[in-house]
């Protein structure tokens, strides 16, 4: 079911800054090309129904203003929404509060470019102790199980299910790593010292695989 080889290779990570009224923030970018067409996709990441058949169980109001929750994840309040193109929204997660931005764009032969930003303050704590990984290695996974999810569809996919007992197994603790390494390597190319970028990596690594209990 998942082709996390294949996966891994086709994302592309950014990290930037920008200037927020409150101070410098870090920019986490992750984007992907999918064989669907727009509509689809913007379905797929916006219908209550179908986001708990690639990602998580969400609750609340999944329009401009509303409130939502992902279940045992982050919250937040919807800021923007131009569909099919873009939404824009708060994260709220252990106490911190950042942003989220997903744009689709459409490409050649009914394919769609998702492309989605989070920005933090760079004061952020989960950002300062475990890098660009404390976010990127989630969307990473988040983008494996819509990558899946569209290629192989159908209500009884149960690919959260499956892909939370995958992550546990050789193969979904190998894609952790390799995602936290890119992560990490994005960092550098971004201006981070390689060494700190490399501590960062190394204890995310570690949170995201450590035993359950």
């Amino acid at each position: 079911m998942i082709d996390a080889t294949h996966q891994i290779s086709t994302v592309q990570r950014r990290m930037g800054s920008r200037m927020l009224p409150a101070g410098e923030a870090r920019v986490l970018t992750i984007s992907q090309t999918y064989d669907a067409p727009v509509e689809d996709v913007w379905d797929a990441c916006t219908s209550p129904e179908r986001i708990p058949r690639w990602f998580l169980p969400v609750s609340g109001e999944l329009r401009l203003h509303g409130r939502y929750q992902f279940e045992g994840n982050a919250g937040g309040v919807v800021q923007r929404c131009d569909p099919p193109e873009s939404f824009a929204a708060t994260w709220e997660y252990g106490g911190e509060v950042s942003w989220i931005e997903v744009r689709l764009t459409p490409e050649t032969s009914g394919r769609t470019r998702f492309t989605l930003e989070h920005v933090a303050h760079v004061d952020d704590v989960s950002w300062a102790n475990f890098g660009p990984g404390a976010t990127g290695i989630g969307w990473d996974m988040g983008l494996l199980g819509l990558a899946t999810y569209l290629r192989i569809g159908g209500e009884d996919a149960g690919i959260p299910e499956q892909g939370a007992q995958w992550a546990a197994s050789a193969e979904g603790r190998e894609f952790i790593a390799a995602s936290s390494r890119l992560w990490a390597e994005a960092d550098v190319a971004a201006g981070t010292d390689p060494a700190e970028a490399a501590a960062a990596a190394e204890r995310v690594t570690a949170a995201y695989t450590a035993p359950a209990g």
